[in-house]
């Protein structure tokens, strides 16, 4: 007998929370904004605006359904299962955070605030939940966005949706060797503030921004393209250091190759830094297309 499916809900904590979090009531929040000329109204506002959709989606899910919610901070110690639909609530970043520790589940984005998110990946209200969820078991469309991988020479794996950055723990240079992957060379020596290689999907933010401050000819894909673009971040050139390969993309099958030269690398998706990889000094890391998409429904 087959498990009945169960509807995961992804949410995560509100600026309000954090904030009474941080000050410990309603009213310490409110005086400490309103010194610096602040409202808390806004803020509350939006919390409940979430609340609300929380509350909706969950009420939405079939009675024969199982169910249950985990945190954005919690994601790394959840097991998803393969019957799960996986229901994310909040902002299209949200998606994103959650997306590197799925296998395949079809995924629902509700956007708990129209009009304030872009909603490139939480594209439905939280009414439109009961529907969405038959329709990921009835095998309804999905798009499949392509993502990103990085896996270390000791078998550590990351994946992630828009961009993984490697690069210093701080404000240091990274140090590395940079080449194709399966070249007989070393790669090039380079010193520079990290390296980025991100999808159609992150094509949107980070690797945007690179790639309008480059003036690059590449062309930037789109979410479900099978293609990568990546850029090294303020390589220095030295002696010792070169700048030749500061940009390039990615196909099928290719991969770039970075070898450790300093004394630590870290290298996370998604701005998941606290879920990261910690490299050092002679380890080395190919990144490239990940054979798993994030399946989101249409």
């Amino acid at each position: 007998m087959s498990l009945a499916p169960r509807a995961v809900l992804v949410h995560r904590r509100t600026e309000y929370e954090e904030l009474i979090g941080r000050h410990g009531t309603h009213g310490q929040a409110a005086f400490f904004l309103s010194s610096r000329g602040r409202s808390l109204d806004e803020v509350v506002g939006r919390h409940h605006r979430t609340r609300q959709a929380l509350r909706e989606a969950e009420a939405a899910v079939p009675l024969t359904w199982r169910s249950s919610r985990v945190e954005r901070a919690d994601l790394d110690r959840f097991l998803f299962a393969p019957e799960d639909v996986v229901v994310v609530v909040g902002q299209d970043g949200l998606v994103a955070n959650t997306a590197k520790y799925l296998s395949g589940q079809p995924v629902v984005g509700i956007d708990t605030d129209p009009g304030r998110n872009p909603g490139v990946l939480v594209r439905h209200r939280s009414s439109d939940t009961a529907a969405l969820l038959r329709a990921a078991t009835a095998g309804g469309r999905t798009d499949d966005l392509t993502m990103v991988e990085a896996v270390a020479d000791d078998t550590q794996r990351l994946l992630a949706l828009n961009e993984i950055y490697l690069g210093p723990p701080g404000h240091q240079t990274a140090r590395y060797r940079l080449g194709a992957d399966g070249e007989t060379g070393p790669g090039e020596a380079q010193a520079s503030s990290g390296v980025l290689v991100g999808t159609g999907t992150g094509a949107t933010g980070w690797l945007r921004s690179l790639w309008l401050e480059r003036g690059s000819a590449l062309a930037l894909p789109a979410p479900c393209d099978r293609r990568l673009l990546w850029f090294v971040r303020e390589a220095w050139p030295s002696p010792a250091t070169g700048t030749t390969r500061v940009s390039g993309h990615l196909q099928e099958r290719q991969g770039l190759r970075l070898t450790v030269e300093s004394d630590r690398i870290v290298v996370f998706g998604d701005g998941m830094e606290a879920d990261a990889l910690h490299l050092t000094w002679g380890q080395s890391v190919r990144l490239g297309i990940a054979e798993t998409s994030l399946r989101l429904l249409v």
